[in-house]
């Protein structure tokens, strides 16, 4: 393929557009400094405020509440006192290392690897297509390396059975990229978002607490619709586009593993049900502590403490891993490559300090509260407060993901704002989690703001030299616009039906 400025023809208008976002995107400051700014910008929005006694009534309690001055005596003493407990307090800090300790394990003695190149290469050839995708929109337990590792895996595979290369490729990076929110497990990135959905819950009401379980019965779904439709999507578009491969690129396609792979594999297996079997009885035994009062489970201590049961499954299936193919020869190896894992947590760290600085001086000075309350007033006396309104907000967010590409950091911004205002009419933090989840994800494979965008289309080169980013760019569009328009459908398809979007969790509070 030749890139359109060397045929002699110039850019179209869609691709010039995304030239420009690329440029304008590439001049916002680092997220970290973003959050900085925002700070900023509450501090100065408090004193403004205060100058006109502005004050709201809390839905709630009834009680009137001032706009507080960062500003003031009081407000710099709160700047200064709280600034380290803003920190280490932030719900999302505690439960996201958590979780990645034992994720981080699997992943760095080559667990989730070799789990990978298992189920695309041993998948029967009509099947493929169907594997890729599955694996690649459940490879967020890996979080974003799934980007990295699955699209060239699936490339091979596909140049391996005389198919397209690049339509491996594109299943591949569109599953991993665009089906980042589903999975069968609760994951990390469902106990990140749910940590900073309780902060900004808090605003309105400190005693609602979203759980990393509560898209759960939304995501199992969308893990089997988005499988059919990525393969369709590949199949029956993106194929026929491509037509025959001729391109003579020398490209590895053996399947290089670990001469004990299958039996660390069998092993992980073993632990995984041991640690099941185990968990099962502690929650089925007669008076089990982890049901609640009436012997139920919804809810219960066993989903309040959802995070360190997902993290003991890790460490154990990491642990039999690693032990059986020999990177784990001691507790030596399985605490550095643990600590390996948060390294690589680094800038999530760095970037949650900014983050919990603004959510707390928005909470503090009752901004969040007057924005939720008033903006809530604004959409009843326009009469846009139904379910639309939430699907405007969803493709708000897909079009917010070529500005800030950061998953976290783009609800971090968002969750202060939405789920106050969203509460204000009823909905339920969780579901407005959801809404949130489906437009970030559904994007993040057509903006070339995303870091992995370029590392994809260096993979995309290997087969095609002349590619370029609008070669990525097209392959990738009809697999957005499918999900997002499949994801919009399914989610209103649980909202009329009534469906639980997890456990005890409706669209309304």
């Amino acid at each position: 393929m030749k890139k359109p400025e060397e045929n002699g023809k110039k850019n179209g208008f869609f691709i010039r557009f995304l030239n420009t976002v690329e440029k304008l995107g590439n001049r916002l400051p680092d997220p970290f400094m973003i959050f900085v700014y925002l700070a900023i910008a509450v501090i100065i929005a408090s004193y403004i405020f205060s100058l006109f006694n502005a004050s709201v009534v809390h839905p709630g309690t009834g009680e009137t509440l001032a706009i507080q001055n960062l500003m003031s005596g009081e407000g710099l003493q709160y700047i200064l006192t709280s600034m380290l407990t803003n920190f280490t307090g932030f719900a999302p800090l505690g439960t996201v290392l958590a979780i990645m300790l034992g994720i981080g394990l699997a992943e760095k003695v080559g667990l989730l690897e070799t789990a990978i190149r298992k189920t695309i290469m041993k998948a029967p050839a009509s099947m493929v297509t169907y594997a890729v995708a599955f694996v690649g929109i459940m490879g967020n337990i890996a979080s974003d390396a799934a980007q990295i590792l699955i699209p060239p895996l699936a490339a091979m595979v596909f140049y391996k059975l005389g198919r397209h290369p690049l339509a491996g490729l594109a299943v591949g990076f569109a599953s991993a990229g665009a089906g980042f929110t589903a999975n069968l497990l609760i994951v990390g990135t469902d106990a990140l978002l749910s940590g900073i959905s309780t902060e900004a819950a808090a605003i309105l009401d400190d005693t609602l607490v979203v759980t990393p379980a509560d898209n759960w019965y939304f995501n199992i779904v969308s893990v089997f619709v988005m499988t059919v439709v990525a393969a369709l999507v590949t199949e029956k578009i993106i194929e026929p586009k491509l037509g025959k491969y001729e391109g003579g690129a020398v490209v590895d396609v053996s399947s290089e593993e670990h001469p004990k792979a299958n039996k660390g594999l069998r092993n992980a297996v073993l632990a995984a049900l041991a640690y099941i079997a185990l968990l099962l009885v502690a929650i089925l035994w007669p008076d089990s502590p982890l049901r609640n009062e009436d012997g139920g489970i919804i809810p219960s201590p066993f989903l309040s403490g959802i995070v360190p049961v997902i993290l003991g499954l890790f460490l154990s299936v990491g642990v039999a891993y690693g032990v059986t193919v020999g990177t784990i020869k001691s507790s030596k190896d399985a605490v550095g490559h643990m600590g390996e894992s948060i390294k690589d947590m680094s800038g999530f760290i760095v970037l949650i300090f900014a983050a919990s600085q603004f959510i707390a001086y928005f909470t503090w000075s009752n901004i969040g509260t007057w924005v939720a309350v008033n903006g809530a007033v604004l959409l009843e006396d326009i009469n846009f407060t139904g379910i639309y309104l939430i699907v405007g907000y969803i493709i708000f967010t897909s079009l917010l993901n070529f500005l800030i590409t950061s998953g976290s950091a783009k609800w971090a911004l968002e969750a202060p704002v939405f789920i106050p205002l969203f509460m204000q009419l009823g909905y339920h933090p969780a579901f407005t989690q959801m809404a949130y989840r489906m437009g970030d994800s559904s994007t993040n494979i057509i903006t070339p703001l995303n870091p992995y965008f370029i590392v994809v289309l260096s993979f995309l080169r290997q087969y095609d030299k002349n590619a370029g980013m609008g070669t990525l760019i097209s392959l990738m569009i009809p697999y957005t616009l499918s999900f997002l328009t499949v994801w919009i459908i399914l989610f209103l398809i649980f909202f009329f039906a009534g469906f639980q979007y997890g456990p005890g969790i409706t669209p309304f509070l």
